[in-house]
């Protein structure tokens, strides 16, 4: 099963995209900060990490900058508003 990780700080859509990929045969797996994300990505086997522009602890960017020293596995940058 392709696995996905969600770098995010808002619970809830983080939950919501769960809800959408799950169904699609992905395993999705959810972290709410930037350094525990990065880890993660860096360590894991991930289809795909989706993650968020400013989540607390590291920026998205600083993150992305960070996979991609090492890494060339697809990442999608969000940033969602709740206005």
């Amino acid at each position: 099963m392709d696995r996905v990780l969600i770098i995010d700080d808002d619970f809830e859509l983080c939950s919501l995209v769960s809800e959408y990929l799950e169904p699609e045969g992905f395993r999705v797996e959810s972290v709410h900060d930037g350094e525990t994300g990065l880890h993660r990505a860096l360590n894991g086997n991930y289809l795909l990490v989706v993650l968020d522009v400013i989540p607390p602890a590291l920026t998205g960017f600083a993150v992305l900058r960070r996979i991609r020293a090492t890494s060339r596995f697809p990442v999608l940058l969000v940033a969602a508003r709740s206005e």
